[in-house]
């Protein structure tokens, strides 16, 4: 029970609610499915994949060291987000395989137009950062 109440109160830390559309990137073995279940069950809804063609109110971005340029990977989410939405860049724990040095996350955030507005530790094995466009930049 205590695992159930942590991941839901980290689910709602990273602002994942009600109504909301939300894609999915980066799935692989290694994603943590109790979370995943936690956040459908937040929004009421599944997680749309990649394929899913029109906007959507959040990305969760399960990201590793050696899955390509996390820059371009950002780049790419922004275009499907709606203007208030926000990525949730997943990263395995420092210690694991595919740990992302967090001045890697910085430095691509920021190249992407993105700030980090909350960072958890989400599961054992992962880590989130919730990432948004400046408020200056927001309409």
């Amino acid at each position: 029970m205590v695992a159930t109440a942590s991941h839901d109160s980290a689910v709602g830390k990273l602002g994942f609610a009600a109504g909301q559309v939300v894609m999915e990137l980066g799935y692989d073995e290694d994603v943590d499915d109790e979370l995943r279940g936690r956040i459908e069950e937040a929004i009421d809804g599944e997680l749309e994949d990649e394929d899913f063609g029109d906007v959507v109110d959040a990305v969760l971005l399960w990201w590793r060291d050696d899955d390509g340029d996390l820059t371009d990977a950002l780049v790419d989410a922004l275009a499907t987000l709606e203007d208030q939405g926000f990525i949730a860049l997943l990263t395995p724990k420092v210690g694991r395989a595919g740990e992302v040095d967090p001045s890697d996350v910085a430095e691509a955030a920021e190249t992407a137009g993105l700030h980090a507005s909350a960072s958890l530790n989400l599961t054992p094995q992962w880590s989130a950062t919730r990432l948004v466009a400046p408020k200056t930049a927001r309409r």
